[in-house]
C-alpha cells in the first residue's frame, strides 16, 4: 500500500521536482555476502549496498517497502535475494549488476523472514520464517513458485544452508538442535524430509536413550502388574507422550552456533561449550573431535566456541570474540589449533570468495576486512565502520563539499558530498549528544552529556581537532543550533536553559549569558534575516501536566556581545526585558514547531494527530502567556511524531516523521512538491535531516537502522533553484569576510578551555564576599571550636570499649556525609527491620498453618496417656471431622451395597422356587438349601485370614466389605476403598472412646491423690517427718493445648513496663491496701480471742501434739525449798504430763497407721490404672495394626486403580498413535498411488520420445531417397556426427585452492552446454562442411533435420534422467510405507500385549491374608519364589476334600468287611440253594399244568372285578386324557418344527450366499490353480511325478503296516475277550434248564 501511495504521489509531482539517493552510509548488522569474485553486499535500512573490492565504489539498490530484511546471493547466477519487513512480507530477486527486478515471491508468511539461502546448484530458494508460522519453505526462485513447505512450530533456526555438493540437502541449527532436510522430487512434485541430529551432552559423551513409544527394557513384575512407560505413568496420550522426557532424565545438551559443509557432504558443528563435532552426511553419526594440545597455552585468550567457522582444505577457520582468526586442522578424529589472523575485535563473520582466492572477515562493530591468499598474503581494511550509530550530522558550510557526522561514543567523521568516502575521523572519547557546523567560520559544535561544548576546527578536513571547549552545567546538552548568520550559537540543556554563546572564533567562543525556558526543550528555531540586526529565537517545550505546549520567543540583538554585561544579572542570566521574551501557549501537544523568516508565523506539526498547523502571531505586544489559535491546518499523510525544519532560504517546510518519508513543503500552501522515502518505521524513522545552503544536497539521518541518506535532486530547476541559488548567493556574500576573518584566527587559536565563569560573574562573585566577611569569621570561629571538640570526643572514643566505639567516619563534619551516612544506617535498619518482619511475618503464618492443620482442623486433639509408676505412654488418634462429602460418598455406597444384598437376597429366593418346581427328590432338595445356607453364612461371615486384618476385635460390621476375591472392577475397589477408610474411622473412634475414659479415670484418679494427700500433709505437718509428699501431675504431652499457651512463668527476660503503667501499679497497690484496712475495721475481739484461749474457742484433737501443760512457778526453785502444797501441785503436774504424753503416743500411731493406709490406697489405685493402662497399650498395639492393615488394603487397591489408570492412558496413547500411523499410512499409500501414476504418464512420454528419436533415425534415408545412394551414406555418417563440446579449463591454482571442486551439474549449466551445443552445431551446418555435389537446399533440409535430431537426443537425456529420478522417490515412498506399516503391526502387538496384561492384572488380583506365626514350618528353608503356575484356593475346598476321602476310605473298609462275611455265608447258601432247586422243579412242574388250561386275563378280571364298569370308565378317562396330552404335545411339535423350517431356510440362504460367495472364490482359485499348475508342469514335471511315486510309496508301507498292527490287535481282542466270557461264566452260576 505504502509503495502504491508513493506512486500515486509520484505522478502527482511528475511536472515537479523530484529526489535520488545520491549514495548511502552505513554498516553492516548482518552477515556480509559475495555476489561475484569481487562484489559484495550487505543490507543497511532501506537499501542493499554493493561494494566493489578492487574500486571500493558502492552501489545502492534501495527497498521501496521499507527496511530490508534478511539477503542471499547465488553466485552463479549473479542475483540477489531480499526481504522487506512489513505486514506479509515480500521476496525480491534482482540481477546484478543491472540492479533490475527479476522476480517478486509472495508467500503466506504474517511477520517476516528470518533467513533465506539459495542453492549453489539449480533454482533452488529456501526461506524461513518467525513468529507465529516457523515455516521452512522452498522457492523456484524462476518461476517464482513455492514446491513445498514444512512447518517447525516454536523452533527458532540460526542458520540455514545447502549442501555445496547436492542441492537436495539443507541443513537448519539453532542453539538446541541440528537439523538435515532433504529435498525429494518426483517430475514437479518435491517434498521435505527432516532428520534430527542426536546431540551429545555437555561433556561430549553421549547418553543412552530408550525409545519411549516402545520401550524394549522394561522390566517385568509378575506381583505387581505391568511396568508401563513414563508418560503412561504421566497419563499423557497424545502427541507430547512421544517425546516426553521425566525432569530427571533430561541431560543438557552441546548448544550448537555455526555449522559448515564439506566436499564429503559432511557437517562440522561448533559448540558454545568449545567442542567441535563432525557429523556424518549419510546417517548422521555425530563424532566429537579431540583437541590435541602441542603448545603453551594462549595467556589472555577468550575463544570458547566458535562464533564462525569457514571450511578450507584441511580443516577449517573459526574465530571467536577475542579477535583472532584460528585455523583448526583436523585429521580424523583429532583436530589442532593455529592461530591464522588477528583482528582489531571480535569475528562475526567468516567468509571465503567463490574463487577462494579472499578471506572476508567481518567484525561485530560492521568492519570488514578482506584477506588475499596470494604468494605474499594481503589483509586490508575493506570498510571501517563507525563506533555506534550516528547521533547527528551536518553540512560544513557552504554545504556542496563536505559533511560531518557524529557518534554517541564520540567520533566525528568528515565525508565527501560526491562519493559519500570517509576524509578523516577524529576521536573525542566521550559520551556526545549533538552536531553543529558554523555558517560563519570552518569549526564545529559538539555537545557531550557531561554538559560541555566541544569546539572544533575543520579548516582542513583531512585533520580536524579540537580548539576550545566549554563548560555550561551539569545537565547534558541537547540541541546546538547556530543561526542563519552565524553569529550566535544557541545550546540547550536537559535542565531548561538555552545558552547563548558567540559564535566567532574571535570572541573566544565567549558566553553571553542564558535564558530560563521550559525543561524538556523540544526544539529550538532561529530567524537572522540579512536585513535586520536582530536574531528571533523561539523554544518548545511541552506541558505534560495539561497537555499542552508552550513557545517562548526571545531577540537577541546584533551588539549583544558588547552589551552582555548589560543584558545580564550577576549568574549571566539574560533579562527578559532586554531580549522581549514572549510566552505563547497552545492548546494542543506538538512535536516541532519553526518560526518563518517574517516572524509572524508559526508553524507547528501535531503529536497525536498527522497534522500540520500554523499560527499568527498577535502583532501587539503582550504580558503573560498568549494562547495561540491554529490559523491553518493540513493534513500530513506521515503518521508518528514529526519534526520540522526550514529551508536556508525560508520558502521550503521540510518535514520528517516516524513513518520513515521526507516531504518537502510550501512554506506558503504546505502542499507537498515532492517527497522521498529513505527511511522506515521498523527503524523508527527519520531522526534528523539538514540541507545544503544551496539546496543541491539533503542529508537524512535514520534513528535506529543506523543510516545515513545523501538526497539530491532529479529534476530541479525554475523558481525552485533560482530562489535557493539566489539566496545561497546573497548569503555566501555576506559571510565571505567574516568567514575568512575568523577561519585566520581560528588557524592561529591555541586550544584553550573556558567554563561557565565570566569577567562580571566574578565580580559578582567578589562583592558577595566582601558583603558577608563578618559572617564567614564567625562561622569559621565556630568551626574551629566544633572541630576542638570533635577532636576531644574522638580522644575520649578511643578509650571506651570496642562495643560503644564509634566508627571514624561518624565523626566527620560533612554534613551531607553524615546525612547520607544517616539514610544509608536509616535504609539499613529499614531494611533489617523489614527482614525481620517478613521473617516473623512468614514463621507466623507457618505456624498459623501448622496449628490450623494439626490442631484446629482436629476433631479428636492428639494427646498421651503416661503411667504412674511405669514408663508406658499411650497416645490416641488424632482424627479430623469427616467432610459432607466423604459422608455423602460414604452413605451412597452403603445404600448401594445394602441394595446389591436385597438383589442377591431375591435372586437367591427365585432360584429356591425354581428348583423347588423340578422333578429332583426331595431329600436332594433339602440337602441342597443347607449347602447353600453354609455357603451363605460362609460368605457373609469371613474370618479374620481371609479378610485380611483384625477390625473384628473392635466390633466393627463388616459384612458389607466385598470379597478381596471379588474386586475386578473399578467402582467396586473405590467403594472398598471408601469403606475401608469407614471402618479406620470406627477403629479409632472406638479406641478414643476407651483411651477417653482412661483419660477420665486418670484425671479422677490425680484427684482422688490429691484429696489424700491433703490429709497426708496435714499428718505430715502433725508429726513433724521429712517426707516429701508424691503429687502426680499432667504432662505436657498430656495436655498438649498447654504448649499453645504462654504462662508468665515461661518468660524469662524481665518485661518492659512504661513510667505510666508503673505510676498506675503503685496507685492501683495503694488503693487496695486501703480498702482493705476499711473493711477490717477495730480488731478488739481477735486480740482479745488470742490472748485467753490462743486464738481457738476450742481445743481440737489435733491440737494434742502442740498442746504444753505449763510448770509451776516454784519449779524454778530448788526441790528443798519446796513446800508440801507444792509438792502435791509437782505431783500433779507430773500425772498430767504422763496422760498427755500417753495422749501424745496414742495419737502418732494413729496419725501414722492412717497415713500408712492413704499411701497404700494411692499405691493401690495407681498400680491398677497403671495394669489397665498396660492392657490399654496392647489395645493400642493391635488399633494399629487394625490401621496398618486396612491401610495396607487400601494401598494396594489405590496402587492397582493407579496402575489401571496408567493402562488406560499407554492403551489411548497406542490408539492415537495407531489412528495418526493409519492417516499416515494412507497420507503414503496415496503419495506411492500418485507417484505411480506420475511415473506411468512420464514413462509413456518418454517412450514416445524415444519412439520419435528411432523414427528420426530410421526415416532418414527415407527423406533422402531421391539423392544417389553414396551421397545418403555420406550424409548418414555426417547426421550420426556430433560436435566436440571443449569445456573450460580451470586453472590448476584455482583448483588447488578451491575446497569443493567441480559442483554436480545444475539447470543452468545444462542450459549453457546445450547453448554450447547448438553453437558448435551452427558450425557442423556451415556450407564449408557440405559434402561435394550436394545440391544446397538438401544440405539446408539435412541441417534441421539434424538440428531436430540433436534436441531430440537432448530431450531423450533430460526424460531419461527424469525417470531415474522419479523411479528412486517411488522407491523412497515404498520404503517409507512399509516403514509405517511395520510401525502399525507394531503398535498392534503392543495393543495385543498390553490388553493381555491388562485381563491379567485384573485376574490375578492382589489380595490380604493373615497368617499365623509357626503354623506352617518348612525344612531347610526350601520355599518357592516361582508361582507362575501356583493357584489360590479356599481352605475349607482342602479340608471337605480330606472329609470326603476319609469317608470313602472307611466306606471302603466297611465293603472289605461286608464280602469277608459274604464270602462266609457263601458254604451256607448253596445247600440251602440245592434245596431250592428240587422244590422249584416240584413248582415248575405244577405251573406247567397250570398254564396248560385256557381262561383268558379278561375272563379273569371280569370275575375278580365287582366293580367291573367302573374299571372301565376309568380306563376310559385315562385314555381321553392320554390323548389330549398327545394332541398337545403334537402341536407343540409341529409349532417347533416350522420355527426350525424357518430356521433352516434362513441358513439355506445364507449358505447359498455363502456357497455363490465361496464359487465365485473357487473360480478364482481355479484360475491360479491351472496357472500354477501349468507353471508347475512346465518347470518341474518329472520331479512331481517322482515325488508323488515316492508319497504313494510311502503311504502304502504305512497303510501295510497298520493293517499288520490292526490284525494283530484284533487277534489280542479276540483272546481277551474269550477270557473275560470265560472268567464271567466262572463267576456266575449257571441254571441248567430241568
Amino acid at each position: 500500500m505504502a509503495q502504491d501511495r508513493e506512486r500515486d504521489e509520484a505522478q502527482n509531482v511528475a511536472l515537479c521536482a523530484s529526489l535520488s539517493v545520491r549514495w548511502v552510509q552505513g554498516f553492516p548488522r548482518q552477515n556480509v555476502h559475495f555476489v561475484n569474485d569481487s562484489t559484495i553486499c550487505y543490507p543497511c535500512g532501506n537499501f542493499v549496498i554493493f561494494i566493489n573490492i578492487e574500486t571500493k565504489k558502492k552501489t545502492v539498490l534501495q527497498c521501496m517497502n521499507g527496511i530490508v530484511g534478511v539477503v542471499a546471493t547465488n553466485v552463479p547466477y549473479e542475483v540477489v535475494a531480499f526481504s522487506d519487513r512489513r505486514l506479509r512480507p515480500l521476496i525480491y530477486i534482482y540481477n546484478f549488476p543491472g540492479l533490475t527486478r527479476r522476480t517478486k515471491l509472495k508467500g503466506n508468511v504474517l511477520l517476516d523472514y528470518t533467513l533465506l539461502s539459495f542453492s549453489y546448484c539449480g533454482t533452488y530458494l529456501a526461506s524461513y520464517s518467525s513468529l507465529p508460522e516457523f515455516e521452512l519453505a522452498l522457492w523456484n526462485w524462476e518461476s517464482g513458485v513455492i514446491l513445498c513447505k514444512k512447518s517447525q512450530p516454536g523452533i527458532d533456526v540460526s542458520q540455514m544452508t545447502f549442501n555445496p555438493m547436492n542441492r537436495h540437502q539443507l541443513c537448519l541449527s539453532s542453539p538446541s538442535a541440528v537439523t538435515v532436510w532433504t529435498i525429494e522430487r518426483s517430475n514437479q512434485e518435491h517434498y521435505l524430509k527432516a532428520k534430527s541430529v542426536k546431540l551429545p551432552m555437555e561433556d561430549g559423551s553421549f547418553c543412552n536413550e530408550t525409545d519411549v513409544v516402545f520401550p524394549q527394557s522394561l522390566p517385568k513384575d509378575p506381583i505387581y502388574g505391568p511396568v508401563l512407560p513414563v508418560s503412561a505413568i504421566a497419563g499423557l496420550v497424545g502427541e507430547e507422550a512421544e517425546t516426553f522426557r521425566p525432569k530427571d532424565g533430561l541431560y543438557a545438551l552441546l548448544h550448537p552456533t555455526m555449522h559448515c559443509w564439506t566436499p564429503t557432504s559432511d557437517l562440522y558443528v561448533g559448540c558454545e561449550e568449545g567442542h567441535l563435532l563432525m557429523i556424518s552426511g549419510e546417517n548422521l553419526k555425530v563424532t566429537v573431535l579431540n583437541k590435541i594440545e602441542d603448545g603453551p597455552p594462549r595467556v589472555g585468550r577468550n575463544f570458547v566456541s566458535p562464533v564462525t567457522m569457514a571450511y578450507q582444505k584441511g580443516g577449517v577457520l573459526a574465530s571467536g570474540i577475542d579477535g583472532f582468526v584460528y585455523s583448526f586442522l583436523i585429521k580424523d578424529t583429532n583436530y589442532k589449533v593455529e592461530d591464522f589472523l588477528e583482528v582489531e575485535g571480535p569475528v562475526e563473520h567468516l567468509m571465503f570468495s567463490p574463487s577462494y582466492r579472499m578471506l572476508l572477515i567481518q567484525t561485530d562493530k560492521g568492519s570488514i576486512y578482506i584477506y588475499t591468499f596470494d604468494e605474499e598474503p594481503t589483509f586490508e581494511k575493506l570498510l571501517a565502520a563507525c563506533d555506534g550509530k550516528f547521533q547527528a550530522t551536518d553540512f560544513i558550510t557552504p554545504g556542496n563539499e563536505y559533511c560531518m557526522t557524529l557518534t554517541q561514543s564520540g567520533e566525528v567523521c568528515v565525508w565527501g558530498i560526491e562519493d559519500g568516502a570517509c576524509v578523516s575521523r577524529i576521536y573525542l572519547n566521550i559520551p556526545a549528544t549533538v552536531l553543529a557546523c558554523s555558517p560563519s567560520s570552518l569549526s564545529a559544535a559538539v555537545g557531550t552529556e557531561d554538559g560541555f561544548v566541544h569546539f572544533l576546527d575543520i579548516q582542513d578536513v583531512e585533520s580536524p581537532h579540537s580548539v576550545h571547549t566549554a563548560y555550561l552545567s551539569e545537565s547534558p546538552v541537547q540541541h546546538l543550533l547556530y543561526d542563519q548568520r552565524g553569529m550566535y550559537l544557541l545550546v540547550g540543556t536537559s535542565e531548561g536553559h538555552v545558552f547563548v554563546i558567540n559564535a566567532k572564533p574571535s570572541s573566544l567562543f565567549q558566553i553571553l549569558g542564558f535564558i530560563e525556558v521550559g525543561k524538556g526543550i523540544l526544539q529550538i528555531s532561529t530567524v537572522s534575516p540579512l536585513e535586520t540586526d536582530v536574531v528571533e529565537v523561539m523554544v518548545l517545550s511541552p506541558l505534560p501536566e495539561t497537555g499542552r505546549t508552550r513557545l517562548e520567543i526571545f531577540t537577541l540583538p546584533k551588539i549583544l556581545p558588547q552589551v552582555s554585561a548589560s543584558f545580564a544579572d550577576e549568574r549571566g542570566r539574560l533579562r527578559d526585558a532586554f531580549i522581549h521574551k514572549f510566552v505563547y501557549e497552545i492548546e494542543h501537544a506538538l512535536s516541532s514547531a519553526v518560526l518563518n523568516f517574517q516572524s509572524n508565523r508559526i508553524y507547528g506539526f501535531c503529536n497525536q494527530v498527522p497534522y500540520i498547523c500554523s499560527y499568527l502571531l498577535p502583532e501587539k505586544e503582550h504580558s503573560g502567556i498568549c494562547i495561540l489559535k491554529s490559523y491553518q491546518k493540513v493534513q500530513s499523510k506521515q503518521y508518528g511524531p514529526g519534526m520540522l525544519s526550514l529551508s536556508p532560504h525560508g520558502l521550503w517546510l521540510i518535514t520528517i516523521a516516524k513513518c520513515g518519508i521526507l516531504c518537502i513543503r510550501d512554506i506558503h500552501t504546505l502542499e507537498t512538491f515532492v517527497q522521498c522515502r529513505s527511511h522506515s518505521h521498523q527503524g523508527h524513522g527519520i531522526q534528523s535531516v539538514r540541507i545544503s545552503m544551496d539546496g543541491q544536497s539533503i542529508l537524512v539521518n535514520g534513528k535506529d537502522d543506523s543510516t545515513l541518506v545523501n538526497l539530491r535532486w532529479r529534476q530541479f530547476g525554475g523558481n525552485l533553484a533560482n530562489e535557493i541559488l539566489e539566496y545561497s548567493q546573497q548569503l555566501s556574500t555576506y559571510l565571505k569576510n567574516t568567514m575568512d576573518e575568523e577561519n585566520d584566527y581560528l588557524s592561529v587559536a591555541k586550544k584553550d578551555s573556558l567554563d561557565l565563569g565570566s569577567e562580571p560573574e566574578h565580580a559578582a562573585i567578589k562583592n558577595e564576599v566582601k558583603l558577608f566577611s563578618n559572617k564567614r569569621k564567625e562561622i569559621k570561629r565556630g568551626i574551629k571550636a566544633l572541630a576542638k571538640t570533635i577532636l576531644d570526643m574522638m580522644e575520649e572514643n578511643e578509650a571506651v570499649d570496642n562495643i560503644a566505639k564509634l566508627e571514624q567516619q561518624e565523626f566527620g563534619l560533612d554534613l551531607e556525609e553524615l546525612e547520607r551516612l544517616h539514610d544509608e544506617s536509616e535504609e539499613e535498619v529499614a531494611k533489617i527491620r523489614k527482614d525481620a518482619e517478613m521473617q516473623n511475618l512468614a514463621k507466623r503464618y507457618l505456624a498459623e498453618l501448622i496449628k490450623e492443620e494439626c490442631w484446629n482442623s482436629m476433631a479428636v486433639k492428639g494427646r498421651a496417656l503416661k503411667c504412674f509408676h511405669i514408663p508406658c505412654v499411650v497416645e490416641n488418634f488424632p482424627m479430623k471431622e469427616r467432610t459432607d462429602e466423604e459422608l455423602k460418598e460414604l452413605k451412597r455406597v452403603v445404600q448401594q451395597k445394602k441394595i446389591e444384598a436385597e438383589c442377591l437376597k431375591l435372586q437367591k429366593e427365585i432360584v429356591e422356587v425354581q428348583s423347588a418346581i423340578t422333578l429332583v427328590k426331595k431329600h436332594h432338595e433339602e440337602e441342597d438349601e443347607e449347602e447353600e445356607e453354609d455357603g451363605t453364612t460362609k460368605d457373609t461371615n469371613l474370618p479374620n485370614y481371609l479378610l485380611g486384618s483384625l477390625s473384628t476385635d473392635f466390633r466393627v460390621h463388616t459384612s458389607l466389605l466385598s470379597s478381596q476375591l471379588e474386586l475386578h472392577s473399578r467402582e467396586e475397589k473405590i467403594n472398598q476403598i471408601i469403606l475401608l477408610k469407614d471402618i479406620i474411622y470406627k477403629v479409632k473412634t472406638a479406641f478414643n472412646s476407651e483411651f477417653d475414659a482412661a483419660y477420665k479415670q486418670k484425671e479422677i484418679e490425680i484427684a482422688r491423690v490429691k484429696e489424700n494427700n491433703v490429709r497426708i500433709q496435714e499428718i505430715v505437718l502433725d508429726l513433724e517427718l521429712e517426707e516429701s509428699i508424691w503429687q502426680p501431675e499432667f504432662e505436657d504431652c498430656e495436655k498438649p493445648e498447654r504448649t499453645l499457651i504462654v504462662e508468665s512463668t515461661e518468660i524469662t527476660a524481665q518485661r518492659h513496663i512504661n513510667p505510666w503503667q508503673k505510676a498506675k501499679t503503685e496507685l492501683l497497690v495503694t488503693r487496695e491496701m486501703e480498702r482493705l484496712l476499711l473493711s477490717r475495721g477495730p480488731n478488739t475481739r481477735r486480740r482479745a480471742l488470742m490472748d485467753m484461749m490462743g486464738g481457738v474457742l476450742e481445743v481440737k484433737k489435733e491440737d494434742i501434739l502442740r498442746m504444753v501443760i505449763p510448770q509451776p512457778a516454784f519449779m524454778s526453785k530448788p526441790d528443798a525449798l519446796w513446800s508440801e502444797e507444792e509438792r502435791k501441785q509437782f505431783k500433779a503436774y507430773e500425772k498430767k504430763v504422763k496422760e498427755l504424753n500417753e495422749e501424745r503416743d496414742k495419737y502418732r500411731k494413729s496419725l501414722e497407721t492412717e497415713m500408712k493406709k492413704l499411701q497404700n490406697s494411692i499405691q493401690e489405685s495407681t498400680q491398677n490404672f497403671d495394669e489397665h493402662l498396660k492392657r490399654l497399650f496392647e489395645r493400642r498395639v493391635r488399633a494399629e495394626m487394625v490401621v496398618s492393615q486396612e491401610e495396607l488394603k487400601i494401598n494396594n487397591l489405590v496402587f492397582s486403580l493407579m496402575l489401571d489408570e496408567e493402562i488406560s492412558s499407554r492403551e489411548a496413547f497406542l490408539n492415537n498413535y495407531l489412528a495418526r500411523k493409519q492417516e499416515e499410512k494412507s497420507q503414503t499409500t496415496e503419495a506411492i498411488r500418485k507417484s505411480r501414476e506420475d511415473l506411468d504418464m512420464y514413462k509413456e512420454h518418454y517412450d514416445n520420445l524415444l519412439a520419435e528419436d528411432k523414427v528420426l533415425d530410421r526415416s532418414f534415408k527415407k527423406e533422402f531417397s531421391e539423392i544417389p545412394s553414396h551421397q545418403v551414406d555420406i550424409l548418414y555418417k555426417l547426421f550420426k556426427r556430433r560436435p566436440r563440446i571443449h569445456k573450460q579449463k580451470v586453472h590448476s591454482d584455482t583448483t588447488s585452492l578451491v575446497p569443493f571442486g567441480e559442483r554436480p551439474g545444475s539447470g543452468k549449466l545444462n542450459k549453457d552446454a546445450f547453448a554450447q551445443l547448438m553453437k558448435a552445431m551452427d558450425d557442423l551446418d556451415s556450407i564449408n562442411n557440405m559434402p561435394e555435389g550436394l545440391d544446397p537446399s538438401v544440405w539446408e533440409h539435412f541441417c534441421m533435420t539434424r538440428r531436430a535430431k540433436v534436441e531430440n537426443e537432448q530431450k531423450v537425456k533430460q526424460k531419461a534422467a527424469g525417470l531415474i529420478e522419479m523411479v528412486a522417490f517411488l522407491q523412497r515412498r515404498t520404503e517409507d510405507d512399509e516403514k509405517v506399516q511395520h510401525e502399525i503391526e507394531k503398535v498392534f502387538h503392543e495393543l495385543i500385549l498390553l490388553q493381555e496384561d491388562k485381563v491379567k492384572f485384573q485376574l490375578n488380583l492382589t489380595i490380604q491374608i493373615l497368617l499365623k506365626q509357626g503354623q506352617v514350618e518348612l525344612e531347610n528353608f526350601q520355599l518357592l519364589l516361582d508361582y507362575s503356575d501356583a493357584i489360590l484356593i479356599n481352605k475349607n475346598i482342602i479340608e471337605d476334600l480330606n472329609s470326603v476321602i476319609r469317608t470313602q476310605g472307611q466306606k471302603k473298609v466297611a465293603s472289605m468287611m461286608e464280602s469277608k462275611e459274604i464270602h462266609k455265608g457263601i458254604f451256607q447258601i448253596e445247600w440251602e440253594h440245592k434245596k431250592m432247586e428240587m422244590e422249584m422243579e416240584d413248582l415248575n412242574q405244577k405251573a406247567w399244568d397250570i398254564q396248560m388250561l385256557f381262561f383268558s386275563r379278561d375272563r379273569q378280571k371280569y370275575l375278580n372285578e365287582p366293580n367291573y364298569e367302573t374299571l372301565i370308565a376309568i380306563q376310559i378317562g385315562i385314555m381321553e386324557q392320554t390323548i389330549a396330552v398327545l394332541d398337545k404335545t403334537h402341536k407343540k411339535n409341529v409349532e417347533n418344527c416350522k420355527k426350525l423350517l424357518k430356521k433352516l431356510r434362513r441358513c439355506s440362504n445364507q449358505k447359498d450366499v455363502a456357497n455363490y460367495t465361496l464359487s465365485c472364490n473357487l473360480r478364482e482359485e481355479l484360475v491360479a490353480v491351472s496357472e500354477r499348475k501349468d507353471i508347475c508342469n512346465a518347470v518341474g514335471s518329472t520331479l512331481t511325478c517322482e515325488k508323488i511315486a515316492k508319497e504313494r510309496y510311502e503311504n502304502m508301507m504305512q497303510h501295510q503296516k497298520l493293517t499288520k498292527i490292526s490284525k494283530e490287535q484284533a487277534e489280542q481282542i479276540s483272546i481277551l475277550q474269550a477270557e473275560v466270557e470265560r472268567l464271567r461264566m466262572k463267576t456266575f452260576p449257571a441254571l441248567v434248564q430241568m
